[in-house]
């Protein structure tokens, strides 16, 4: 995975044997956190599997790229204030959610992959290329 924002890259594996590797869990926090705050918040387990699974379904050799992942509560204000289509109890704030853009897939083809998992919330951003995924209900929204 490639965060769009800071420039990192990683490609962690969190999962061995039936168990989760704490050390790895710790690390993608990191990764996803908020970067305008530099502000860690631990990333929902069941988040990462559906992004894993996801980009199984969609057979990318490329990584996924964050576009956004834990959000501090300035931070989605922020983002509110700039744009009608940022929830005011997002789950970013909860570190369930994930923005995702893969640049040899199609947004559609992304959200289809995810919405096939039927473990949350998947929305399509056609216009800014990138694809909501979370683990809150299963809902679906966007073009």
């Amino acid at each position: 995975m490639s965060n769009a924002r800071t420039g990192e890259t990683m490609d962690t594996i969190y999962w061995i044997e039936g168990r989760y590797v704490r050390d790895a869990l710790s690390e993608i926090s990191f990764f996803f956190r908020d970067w305008r705050r530099n502000e860690v918040k631990q990333i929902d387990n069941r988040t990462l599997d559906i992004i894993a699974a996801t980009h199984r379904l969609v057979d990318a050799s490329e990584p996924f790229m964050l576009l956004s992942g834990y959000r501090s509560p300035a931070t989605n204000a922020m983002l509110r204030r700039r744009s009608g289509g940022v929830a005011r109890n997002s789950l970013h704030l909860k570190g369930q959610a994930a923005d995702l853009r893969l640049s040899s897939r199609s947004v559609a083809q992304v959200a289809r992959a995810a919405a096939s998992c039927g473990a949350g919330g998947v929305g399509r951003y056609s216009g800014s290329n990138f694809t909501h995924v979370d683990c809150g209900d299963v809902r679906s929204w966007g073009r």
